[in-house]
């Protein structure tokens, strides 16, 4: 599977509904809206490490996402830099987060690049993905120098036509002033820095 490939012609297909949220400096953002209980540079191999634990194991570093214990990993596959698996899990859903369903993903993680593709599927090994909202690709990758990374994440859900519902969820969250919850987890969880946001 061309995970990047699959991505980009879906991205680019009429109707669907497609979200490059702003990128987020990380050290910025710790700056201005976070006290921590010490001095942290947050450093882009940190961001890379986080990407790849929260890919593995997402219900651990997205939280407010996916449900506990239901996230189950297929052993990686290893080629030229390139990590390879699939996850199914428990997610809230985008446009009605009361209410969870089943998500299949293929992920590929670009260990060289730092990019990792999310890549979404209808049935997996006996299992079927929900169908009450449409199937999405995620690209999440990180950016910018060494002590000044960048966390990029982009999107599509695979709809007929773009709704407006989705596009304002995703709206609203890009521009939330604070980190995304899974690098507030690795701050916490894996570089055992406490905080407070300001």
């Amino acid at each position: 599977m061309d995970h990047e490939r699959l991505l980009d012609e879906a991205w680019h297909r009429p109707g669907v509904t497609a979200i490059d949220l702003p990128p987020v400096d990380v050290n910025q953002v710790l700056a201005e809206r976070y006290e921590l209980d010490r001095e942290l540079t947050f450093t882009r191999t940190m961001l890379w490490d986080m990407e790849s634990r929260k890919a593995a194991a997402p219900d651990i570093y997205i939280p407010t996402v996916v449900r506990a214990g239901s996230a189950k990993k297929w052993p990686s596959l290893r080629h030229e830099g390139l990590e390879d698996f699939t996850r199914v899990s428990d997610q809230r859903l985008w446009a009605d987060p009361d209410r969870f369903g089943t998500i299949i993903e293929h992920v590929r993680l670009d260990h060289g690049h730092q990019r990792a593709f999310f890549v979404g599927d209808t049935t997996f090994e006996g299992r079927t993905a929900t169908t009450d909202q449409p199937v999405f690709h995620v690209e999440h990758s990180v950016t910018g120098a060494e002590d000044r990374p960048l966390n990029l994440w982009r999107i599509v859900l695979l709809t007929e036509q773009v709704d407006r519902r989705l596009l304002d969820v995703f709206t609203e969250l890009g521009e939330d002033p604070y980190l995304r919850v899974f690098i507030e987890v690795y701050l916490q969880k894996d570089l055992g820095v406490s905080f407070r946001r300001k």
